[in-house]
């Protein structure tokens, strides 16, 4: 399968380094088109992904044509080439543009599906968001299903929900980001080295996270294993609750959603 980008941005590039790099297809599988033809050949070439010229060839030349450019710019990129696209399967990683919005733009009986990824495509651990509602046959769907899963979690959920679930996996790597340099600040504070402190912190949350999947413990149980009576950890944990980190957090998701 030939995978084609419209708009080489960080998801696009995030989702097809995944794609190669997890083996889920070959560097000459893919090919991308971006505005800046100069900063497009550097970043595919150096990769061995094939740099198009504008989304018509692009979109000629690929089986599956995934949408990765800025929102207000979907209905310009997509109204010429909409006959080409009619013949393919299209993967929008656009976010606020479900279902209902494609079919306004689109062809009359075009296959796409609109989904929600998260940078940690990158190294095939992360999030991918699909709404439930899509007009892929169910060979096109196991297909996309298939390739995708194998970059991170795929996740069917309901149109109403899209958005707040893309925020949670989309924008919650910023959020850890932040909590993993406030405690690497901590560690540095207290004399561990700064590389040190961010390789302690990072497997710290990567392991927690997978250890939640892994056996289905509700957090505050999994905290509440590692907080002691009398303990070290609880005295942390009451200084984070004194510090409102569970209304912080909400709060930037509601901040988000209100937008």
């Amino acid at each position: 399968m030939k995978i084609g980008f419209i708009g080489f941005g960080n998801m696009a590039q995030a989702t097809a380094d995944g794609l190669v790099g997890q083996g889920a297809v070959a560097a000459d599988q893919i090919y991308a088109c971006a505005k800046h033809w100069d900063k497009l050949c550097r970043t595919t070439q150096a990769k061995g992904y094939h740099p198009c010229p504008d989304a018509k060839s692009l979109a000629q030349a690929a089986d599956m044509v995934v949408i990765a450019v800025k929102p207000y710019m979907v209905q310009e990129v997509i109204t010429p080439i909409r006959q080409v696209l009619k013949d393919k399967v299209v993967v929008s990683v656009v976010a606020g543009y479900p279902f209902e919005k494609y079919e306004e733009i689109l062809e009359p009986g075009t296959h796409h599906i609109s989904t929600v990824p998260n940078t940690p495509v990158s190294i095939g651990e992360g999030i991918i968001i699909c709404e439930d509602r899509h007009s892929l046959t169910e060979e096109e769907y196991t297909q996309f299903e298939s390739l995708f899963s194998q970059i991170g979690l795929v996740q069917p959920i309901d149109t109403k929900h899209m958005s707040v679930a893309g925020t949670v996996s989309g924008c919650g790597p910023a959020f850890v980001s932040m909590f993993i340099e406030a405690l690497s600040d901590a560690a540095v504070k207290h004399g561990i080295p700064r590389a040190m402190s961010y390789r302690l912190v990072s497997q710290m949350v990567a392991g927690t996270g997978k250890l939640q999947l892994a056996t289905g413990q509700h957090p505050g149980a999994m905290k509440d294993a590692v907080c002691s009576p009398g303990g070290t950890t609880i005295v942390g944990v009451a200084a984070l609750e004194r510090g409102g980190l569970r209304a912080a957090v909400i709060d930037a998701v509601d901040a988000i959603e209100s937008k």
